[in-house]
């Protein structure tokens, strides 16, 4: 079992940043895939941007590359997700997730792929 806290969340005006972080506890000594997805209210959840479990791969939406940037320490199991230049469209609550893979292939972009599951933190961008 694998526990996700994410944090980091909140307010911001358009065209500021925030960066979200997302601690795994449990059982983080496997290989796992990390990956940011968001749920705007009424809209289904998109996924965000991905990390292998090396750290090496990454992906990310289109409407997030260039400003959204994914990294992880593996030595804190900890992910981040910085995200720069907000818009007001990025409002959403943010959720981490993990997959227990070796992959690093695009499948890291579908979520019914992974395993477990944060709570969520909401970011909401003023205009």
């Amino acid at each position: 079992q694998v526990q996700l806290v994410e944090s980091g969340g909140g307010l911001v005006q358009a065209g500021g940043s925030l960066r979200l972080s997302c601690a795994a506890s449990g059982r983080t000594s496997s290989s796992y895939a990390m990956g940011w997805f968001r749920q705007a209210p009424g809209k289904e959840r998109d996924f965000v941007a991905a990390i292998s479990w090396s750290g090496a791969v990454t992906y990310y939406a289109d409407s997030v590359k260039g400003r959204f940037t994914i990294s992880r320490d593996s030595a804190k199991s900890t992910v981040y997700l910085q995200m720069n230049s907000l818009k007001p469209e990025d409002t959403a609550v943010y959720y981490c997730a993990a997959m227990k893979t070796i992959y690093t292939d695009t499948r890291l972009m579908r979520g019914s792929l992974y395993d477990y599951w944060g709570q969520g933190t909401q970011v909401t961008v003023s205009s």
